[in-house]
């Protein structure tokens, strides 16, 4: 038992730790209907084997009601296609950034920027699916 218990403590180590996270935009930051944003996302240096397939970044408009988590949905896809972060400052992690266009027309108010994160981790390229989101308010 204690075997099992090692192996599963082994496996979700790995997988947190190649966890991206969302440098930009700022959690609460307001945006505009109709202007580009900069979302910038940043991996760790992995400590195992990584082969980056791609990002989804999505954005619900939710006004005064509750957005769905990233998990559940993204809503409008933003971007879609692939992820290659690279460093660029000695001082933080890889990252890329992606330029993204906020619809025209989406409602002001509560939103919630989506991003769908899917990678091989591992000796033996294991399959890993992150979802993450970040809140923001639309003027």
């Amino acid at each position: 038992m204690r075997n099992i218990l090692a192996v599963v403590v082994a496996f979700a180590a790995g997988a947190v730790a190649q966890n991206v996270y969302i440098a930009l935009p700022t959690a609460g930051q307001t945006v505009q209907a109709g202007e580009q944003l900069t979302v910038q996302i940043q991996r760790p240096t992995p400590p195992t084997n990584v082969q980056e397939m791609s990002i989804a970044i999505g954005l619900q408009s939710c006004g005064s009601s509750t957005c769905y988590p990233a998990s559940e949905a993204l809503g409008t896809i933003l971007y879609n296609g692939a992820y290659d972060p690279v460093y660029h400052e000695y001082y933080l992690p890889q990252y890329q950034n992606i330029t993204v266009t906020i619809p025209e027309g989406t409602a002001a108010g509560a939103a919630t920027l989506g991003v769908a994160h899917a990678t091989l981790i591992g000796a033996l390229y294991e399959p890993y699916l992150q979802t993450l989101s970040q809140n923001l308010t639309i003027a």
